[in-house]
């Protein structure tokens, strides 16, 4: 299995121009034989050219990986939690209508691991507690859940 942006440009078109998939699908093929020699395209058992992702399927994607997150933090006793708006804001900032989904763990990385990473050393975040991340006038708020005490 291997994965490829090649062609994928052409989903901003398709969007814009209201090609259908097909067309749009017909449009990446072509432009997959101008990057990879015949040779090479002969020995691949099969080309799947995906839909692009909407926002409902980004979220799905930021839940996932802030679930992975919360998995490790579980160790320390920590539960984290995120609001539908940081989600929201994750989704939007990380992705890409070139590289997909691919950003969003570095997203996730800048705009929660690493504000509850420096929380955890400074000790404004224990082990032991539940942790609400937020998104509000444009930025993001860590929340200790029984004192209610904004820790960004």
């Amino acid at each position: 299995i291997m994965t490829s942006n090649i062609g994928s440009h052409h989903y901003g078109e398709g969007i814009l121009s209201d090609d259908t998939f097909d067309e749009v699908k017909q449009k990446v093929m072509d432009e997959l034989r101008v990057y990879l020699r015949p040779e090479f395209i002969n020995r691949l058992d099969d080309i799947v050219v995906f839909r692009s992702l909407g926002v409902a399927e980004i979220k799905q994607i930021v839940g996932i990986q802030v679930h992975l997150l919360a998995e490790r933090l579980r160790d320390r006793r920590i539960e984290l939690e995120l609001t539908d708006a940081a989600k929201t804001e994750i989704a939007t900032a990380g992705y890409d209508p070139v590289f997909g989904a691919r950003p969003l763990k570095r997203a996730i990385q800048k705009e929660v691991m690493n504000p509850m990473a420096l929380a955890l050393l400074e000790g404004k975040i224990r082990d032991g507690e539940k942790v609400i991340v937020d998104f509000a006038d444009g930025q993001f708020t860590f929340t200790e859940a029984s004192k209610e005490a904004s820790t960004s």
